[in-house]
């Protein structure tokens, strides 16, 4: 095996091994702030510069963030965390002029828009010794 070779596998080996360590496990529950019932779709997203999580929220509202794997947590540092995909399908388009396929759904936002970007949620969380974050969202009003 060649001398650049050996530097390869070395150099994967190494981030192999340090991937995941010293994360800090993380979950929480994602709440309406009107009635505190439980925001059942979508993800939540932490964002660190170019660094991106994100974790899907389950049926009651709750969310485990992974990095590398399931549950692994977030490294430390300090994160903008905002919503995606909260959405309900109320509908379906039709199929287009050639037939082919069925239709796309048609969706309808969960949440304020404020909510479903890093810039303007205003959520923001520090990955260390916490390892619950929770937080309430707003309703998207018509």
């Amino acid at each position: 095996m060649s001398r650049l070779k050996i530097v390869y596998v070395l150099f994967a080996l190494i981030l192999a091994a340090g991937c995941g360590k010293g994360h800090v496990p993380l979950g929480g529950k994602v709440t309406f702030s009107d009635d505190g019932s439980p925001l059942t779709a979508g993800s939540v997203n932490f964002v660190s510069g170019s660094f991106q999580s994100r974790a899907p929220l389950q049926p009651d509202g709750t969310y485990t963030v992974g990095t590398y794997k399931d549950g692994d947590g977030l490294p430390p540092g300090k994160y903008s965390v905002f919503v995606s995909g909260a959405v309900k399908q109320i509908g379906e388009t039709q199929a287009d002029s050639t037939g082919m396929g069925g239709g796309m759904p048609i969706t309808e936002p969960l949440i304020a828009p404020k909510f479903s970007a890093a810039t303007t949620s205003d959520l923001e969380f520090e990955a260390g010794s916490a390892k619950t974050f929770d937080f309430k969202v707003d309703r998207f009003v018509k």
